[in-house]
């Protein structure tokens, strides 16, 4: 069983490579995405979903497909690539969206947006992200060691000192869970940095304080694994979220929300699983530089080739 690799790109923009996400960073001008996409080939995945606005759906796949029509899985079969719409009209019949609603509805509903192309399980990731190869290795065997269970998903946590910018502050979802690893909960903190006392801080948006945080602390980088089962099971989750908020203009229904009501229903549970890696992504302008720098410096090592795709 080759589990399947889903990318979140809906908010990418109209010309793939304009923004952020697609901002050649690598030695060759590689993106984060070319090397996520790089790492869970190596880890064993079989195929890629990409959600992607309707508007640049055509240049986005004649751009994949130049990009990575040699590509081949570890098994040396084609890497397969398939690509779905996140529109703001993709929900129920019964209901009737607001018409003044501009905003997506978020990333579990992005997610939700793949039900017909997935029939395995599937590792969900941010595009404009990087994961790093631990990372797509513990999903990629937590997803094989699942392809015959439900009801049971997974968060790839990162030590949240793995995971600061050294330009600004950061929001991050900190994960509680027991002493089997078993997610509890995901609390929000925003403005999170290392003080001028060495110290990590953030706001915790629960008790709304100022509150000290650990760096080993494992955080939520929306790094998730899945089995086909959690499209329905989060289909019915997004229509209760529906039924209080059809007529929010900027309401979003969230992945972590999704698993926490799932869990607090009692129909689901989810393993935290730690990673080594050492997240990293261009939040601020000013990261830019060093992303390049840590790219050259994992080619350097023999981490990465360069280029990464020939």
């Amino acid at each position: 069983m080759k589990p399947t690799l889903l990318v979140l790109a809906a908010g990418m923009g109209s010309r793939y490579g304009g923004l952020k996400q697609m901002d050649g960073l690598g030695p060759h001008n590689e993106t984060i995405i070319d090397y996520s996409i790089y790492d869970a080939v190596q880890a064993g995945f079989g195929k890629v979903v990409y959600i992607v606005r309707e508007y640049f759906l055509e240049q986005f796949r004649q751009t994949v497909a130049q990009k990575y029509g040699n590509v081949r899985c570890i098994d040396g079969t084609p890497l397969e690539f398939v690509f779905v719409t996140q529109e703001l009209d993709r929900i129920p019949s019964r209901f009737k969206l607001n018409p003044e609603r501009q905003k997506p509805w978020g990333t579990a509903h992005a997610v939700l947006m793949a039900k017909d192309v997935i029939k395995e399980p599937f590792v969900v990731i941010n595009g404009d992200d990087f994961y790093g190869k631990e990372s797509f290795r513990i999903a990629g065997d937590w997803c094989r060691a699942h392809a015959d269970t439900e009801g049971i998903y997974a968060i790839v946590g990162f030590a949240l000192e793995n995971t600061l910018s050294e330009n600004g502050s950061v929001s991050r979802g900190i994960c509680t869970y027991d002493g089997e690893r078993h997610l509890s909960g995901v609390v929000e903190n925003l403005n999170i940095l290392r003080e001028a006392d060495g110290v990590i801080r953030g706001d915790d948006t629960e008790s709304g304080c100022r509150a000290v945080l650990n760096g080993s602390d494992l955080c939520s980088m929306n790094m998730w694994c899945c089995t086909p089962d959690y499209f329905d099971k989060s289909g019915a989750v997004f229509e209760e979220f529906l039924e209080n908020n059809i007529s929010e203009l900027k309401k979003e229904f969230y992945i972590p929300y999704a698993i926490d009501c799932l869990i607090k229903q009692g129909v689901a549970g989810c393993d935290v699983l730690a990673t080594p890696s050492k997240w990293f992504g261009v939040t601020f302008k000013e990261d830019r530089p060093g992303v390049v720098a840590k790219f050259a410096e994992l080619v350097e090592e023999g981490v990465y080739p360069s280029p990464l795709y020939k």
